[in-house]
């Protein structure tokens, strides 16, 4: 389980592809040494298992699944990445709760500034934006926001100087994919609302 709070920033060292369609991605980042092969780490919203990990680097490998449903598989060499490594037991729950498990990929359609801080408006698909509410929580590139507007296109966030400085939406432009995750309580809620 995550948090949504980003503990650094990454950059993609390198992607092999790999036989059957699925990818080795290598990130590097000072976060490296505190991951074990084997841990989990998330990357840009994704749950990921660490493999070969340094003082410097670590390593992830990609399925065709997670491929598919994410924005992994578009990185390109030197991309920056957010990560969160997963939230240990007795520690603080600054976010909301975070799953890793991409829902899909929303794209930024408006940006305006605030201020010092930035609002951004993400195109989101109908079958996930039913479960993004206004003032509710939602992941997005594994960072964990408030929706402040929402309507049928897609949903609005507030970015403030803190969240530019510590993440990757400093460089976030109209165009750009992202990874969404929403609020797994929602989910759960309709299921058993549905199951009545």
């Amino acid at each position: 389980m995550f948090t949504g709070l980003v503990q650094a920033v990454g950059r993609v060292a390198a992607i092999e592809q790999q036989p059957g369609g699925g990818a080795r991605l290598k990130i590097g980042s000072e976060l490296a040494d505190e991951v074990r092969s084997g841990e989990s780490v998330m990357v840009n919203g994704v749950c990921l298992t660490a493999i070969d990990p340094s003082d410097s680097s670590l390593g992830a490998d990609l399925s065709k699944e997670t491929l598919a449903r994410t924005t992994l598989g578009g990185l390109e060499l030197g991309a920056e990445v957010n990560l969160e490594l997963p939230l240990m037991v007795g520690g603080r729950l600054g976010g909301h709760v975070v799953q890793g498990h991409v829902d899909g990929v929303g794209v930024v359609i408006e940006m305006r500034e605030d201020g010092l801080g930035r609002d951004l408006k993400f195109a989101t698909p109908p079958d996930l934006l039913r479960y993004v509410v206004d003032k509710g929580s939602v992941t997005v590139d594994g960072v964990s926001l408030t929706a402040t507007a929402v309507d049928q296109e897609g949903f609005w966030v507030s970015l403030v100087p803190e969240t530019l400085q510590r993440t990757t939406f400093a460089g976030a432009q109209p165009g750009t994919r992202v990874n969404l995750e929403v609020d797994v309580i929602a989910k759960y809620v309709e299921k058993l609302v549905e199951g009545r």
